[in-house]
């Protein structure tokens, strides 16, 4: 019962016999191989945007990195929430990657206003030389707690950070599960939404590790390819990272992924209502629950084998109804049977 995280799952069998596949005579290299063609027009198709460029790295903070670099001068800054994995979990590659660009934290959470933002670009004078520059607007679908932007949430973002003339990047590392949640096109929640890059997830939903990032304006791509050779992000063998997203893309398989990691977490999130003392501290919208559980829950869980991350006070000392707060993790692997089992281990 592992719900640790998306990251800790299996690559789907299918992506697996893809890179077998592709393991067999030779191959060009650096990205001029035929899957990556395939791989360039699948995406995009996908996305309705005909002129896209699109690159492959092998992990998200390589994608979030390398397209804030593309995005921002030295002298500006990113605008992002404070959960924004670009400002909890990239150790400044951001920051690195960009020169030294200021990360500018807007709200409290996982999202944010339209107003929030507008208040936050406020504070920084355009022309004062002392301040920082508006550089980008970067939001993450989904977000940190699990929750989700609605298109319309999307729009007005977008329309604020385009009205003080900054681009918008958007961290798909978990997109597909965002796209099954919301029922909409690919195309709808990115370009149509006023999105100019966004990257691709494929590591958290059965790939080996591989993201894709599409950038819908094609003029800086000579930029980014720069910037991605720079970062030691342009593979050799890169036709095992196009193996991989061409197997993804191929027959739906990243929504069929991220729809059951979707289902999944749902399946796991009206069980536990049924706890005692359980309270969803997060909308619960995609394949991520966090959940504030009684201690002794939480014991009897670890003690049954469950695999998840815990906070807000430690496991084995304490008050043993005190709440302590779970972050349960669903990816497309996990059977229906280890979820009910956690379910029964949670109701004793």
């Amino acid at each position: 019962m592992n719900l640790a995280s998306d990251n800790c799952g299996p690559a789907h069998p299918e992506v697996l016999t893809a890179m077998t596949d592709a393991n067999h005579g030779y191959a060009p290299s650096y990205g001029d191989d035929a899957a990556m063609n395939e791989v360039r027009e699948r995406i995009r198709t996908l996305f309705d945007a005909p002129k896209a460029e699109v690159f492959l790295v092998a992990t998200g903070t390589a994608a979030n990195s390398l397209a804030l670099a593309t995005m921002v001068e030295p002298w500006q800054t990113v605008f992002c929430t404070p959960l924004a994995h670009i400002n909890t979990d990239e150790c400044n590659a951001p920051e690195f990657y960009t020169g030294g660009a200021k990360l500018t934290l807007v709200g409290e959470d996982d999202k944010m206003t339209p107003q929030a933002l507008a208040d936050a670009i406020g504070s920084l004078p355009v022309g004062d030389v002392h301040v920082p520059q508006p550089g980008a607007l970067a939001l993450t679908q989904v977000t940190e707690r699990g929750r989700v932007y609605d298109l319309a949430e999307l729009s007005a973002l977008t329309g604020v950070a385009r009205a003080h003339g900054m681009g918008c990047y958007m961290d798909g590392a978990r997109l597909a599960n965002a796209l099954a949640a919301l029922g909409c096109s690919p195309a709808e929640m990115t370009q149509a939404a006023g999105i100019d890059m966004v990257s691709l997830g494929g590591t958290k939903n059965g790939c080996v590790g591989v993201e894709a990032v599409i950038l819908f304006d094609p003029s800086p791509a000579w930029e980014f390819a720069l910037r991605r050779k720079r970062a030691a992000q342009l593979f050799s063998k890169h036709r095992y990272l196009s193996a991989q997203m061409l197997a993804y893309l191929k027959d739906d398989l990243w929504l069929r992924s991220a729809r059951t990691a979707n289902e999944r977490a749902a399946r796991l999130a009206d069980g536990l209502l049924t706890v005692p003392g359980a309270e969803l501290a997060a909308q619960m919208q995609a394949n991520m629950i966090f959940v504030r559980l009684p201690r002794a829950v939480h014991q009897r869980l670890h003690a049954g084998g469950a695999v998840y991350g815990l906070s807000e006070g430690p496991l084995d000392t304490g008050d043993a109804d005190q709440p302590l707060l779970a972050r349960l993790v669903c990816d497309w692997s996990i059977p229906e049977e280890d979820i009910d089992r956690f379910i029964a281990l949670a109701r004793g």
